[in-house]
């Protein structure tokens, strides 16, 4: 992967369940990606990816519903110039044959975690 210098890292943060919690989620990816050297736009996308995934516990894993004691824990790690970037959450799994993401052109916030996914 381009963009990534060689550097072997990792961090791993726990979150609540909430959309409130997005913000940090963000700061946090973009600390780690920082002390990796990511360059600067794949950064922004990274995480944008990510903060779509998060989003998408919130809202499918846990149908929105604000969990008290529930947490998502991020995992970046980076090792031999490879990136990894895992989500752990105890929310209701989503069958990914049942999900698709909106059409591309259309333009408006959401909907574009699995097509950034697949990217």
């Amino acid at each position: 992967m381009s963009g990534i210098a060689h550097l072997n890292h990792s961090e791993k943060k726990a979150f609540l369940v909430n959309s409130s919690s997005l913000k940090d989620v963000r700061s946090f990816c973009r600390d780690v990606f920082e002390k990796l050297q990511i360059e600067q736009n794949l950064k922004d996308e990274l995480v944008l990816a990510i903060a779509e995934a998060a989003q998408n516990i919130v809202k499918h894993a846990f149908k929105n519903n604000a969990a008290a004691n529930e947490l998502m824990v991020v995992q970046i790690s980076c090792e031999n110039n490879k990136l990894q970037i895992a989500f752990y959450d105890r929310g209701t799994p989503v069958d990914p044959k049942k999900v698709k993401h909106r059409e591309i052109d259309n333009v408006k916030p959401g909907g574009l975690g699995t097509f950034l996914f697949k990217k």
